[in-house]
């Protein structure tokens, strides 16, 4: 029992650390068992209290995740990503997100604060555009799963499937190229926690919108500019 006890704190420390993939998805129980050091009977006790207390969910066939177990709508939102441009995307996000945002101003704890600030911290030591969008799709989702309302989790898990399109990410890392859009974009992370941390919804909505409102922007440009360059003398087809 003390053996489970102290893979129990260890795979705390391991999910306040962050110490899993960038979708959320811990390491294997045997790679967990090796890396700790103990058993895997150890390893799954305490997992399974994890996932009593709502820390980690799984998924048979794919594996444990970090949070609390979306609807099952959402494992089949392929078809409909598949159906969808953009500027879709981004209207759902400027009406989901600055609420998603407010409700975490109201109910973040401390330790979900200081993940945030750890996964900023992240975006903005990476030099890679790979790298910082999926730190910046991890934070996001903090953000979200810190609301605190899992029909909203899954709605965002949704619209986050995206980010997995090579198309989508091409577009974004472009927008992105930018030094003085990162310096903004990394001051607007910042805002967004500060007001979340200081329990204010109404900032903390607002700082998410006006975000969420340059992205778009930046999107908006990027594309108009890849347009013209395919089409340089105007022609409609």
């Amino acid at each position: 029992m003390e053996n489970s006890n102290y893979a129990l704190e260890k795979l705390r420390d391991l999910l306040r650390n962050g110490d899993f993939g960038t979708d959320g998805k811990l390491p294997t129980e045997r790679t967990l068992s090796d890396r700790l050091g103990l058993s895997r009977r150890a390893i799954r006790r305490a997992l399974e209290v994890l996932e009593a207390e709502g820390s980690i969910w799984r998924k048979q066939g794919s594996g444990t995740y970090v949070g609390q177990k979306p609807s099952e709508w959402s494992d089949h939102v392929e078809t409909i990503v598949a159906g969808t441009n953009f500027m879709e995307i981004m209207e759902v996000r400027l009406r989901i997100e600055p609420q998603l945002a407010q409700l975490a101003a109201m109910r973040a704890k401390p330790g979900d604060i200081e993940r945030m600030r750890e996964l900023a911290q992240k975006i903005h030591v990476r030099e890679d555009a790979d790298g910082k969008e999926l730190w910046d799709g991890a934070l996001h989702r903090q953000i979200a799963q810190t609301a605190g309302n899992l029909l909203f989790l899954s709605i965002f898990d949704m619209i986050n499937r995206v980010r997995q399109d090579e198309a989508w990410q091409t577009i974004r890392e472009r927008a992105r190229s930018n030094a003085n859009t990162m310096s903004i974009s990394n001051a607007q992370h910042t805002a967004i926690i500060n007001a979340i941390a200081a329990r204010d919804p109404a900032k903390a909505g607002e700082a998410m919108r006006q975000h969420l409102l340059m992205l778009q922007e930046r999107l908006i440009r990027q594309t108009s500019m890849d347009h013209l360059e395919d089409d340089p003398i105007g022609n409609v087809s």
